[in-house]
């Protein structure tokens, strides 16, 4: 499950990850969601406040046990953080960055409505990470979102 990810994280970084979900929900600056079916929690998605290129943005990121892969089950969880972001969020660019080896998480962008980027690598936990980067514009969304009562 963590081999795009530079390997599995210790049990200390897991709890230290979810305190900062924790605080990050209280502070409006990242929202994280439980994914479940109809077996039971099968992953968790969510989107939080970063900086790319120098300006602040929003990320996504997700995950789903492989008893509940092909499924659909990410791609439906990844429709409803986007609304979820493009109701909370307060900056422009939902951006996801899968790893250049995840084909899944690669599709899921592009069936998602993201636009497909340039290929950049950046440190993550003591390696690092070659991906794919992806923008979907909440502004643009937003905006559709409104709707006018017709005469």
């Amino acid at each position: 499950m963590t081999a795009h990810l530079g390997g599995p994280e210790s049990d200390d970084q897991v709890r230290e990850r979810h305190t900062n979900y924790l605080r990050y929900w209280r502070e409006g600056t990242a929202r994280m969601f439980v994914i479940e079916a109809d077996e039971g929690r099968v992953g968790g998605i969510g989107w939080w406040t970063t900086q790319w290129n120098g300006d602040d943005v929003h990320e996504t990121g997700w995950f789903v046990l492989p008893s509940a892969q092909g499924q659909g089950i990410a791609r439906a969880a990844a429709a409803l953080v986007i609304e979820d972001a493009v109701q909370f969020g307060t900056h422009q660019l939902l951006t996801a960055c899968p790893s250049v080896d995840n084909r899944a998480s690669n599709s899921l962008c592009a069936h998602s409505g993201f636009t497909r980027g340039d290929v950049e690598s950046f440190p993550f936990r003591g390696t690092t990470l070659t991906v794919t980067m992806w923008t979907l514009d909440l502004e643009s969304r937003r905006r559709t979102s409104v709707r006018t009562p017709h005469s």
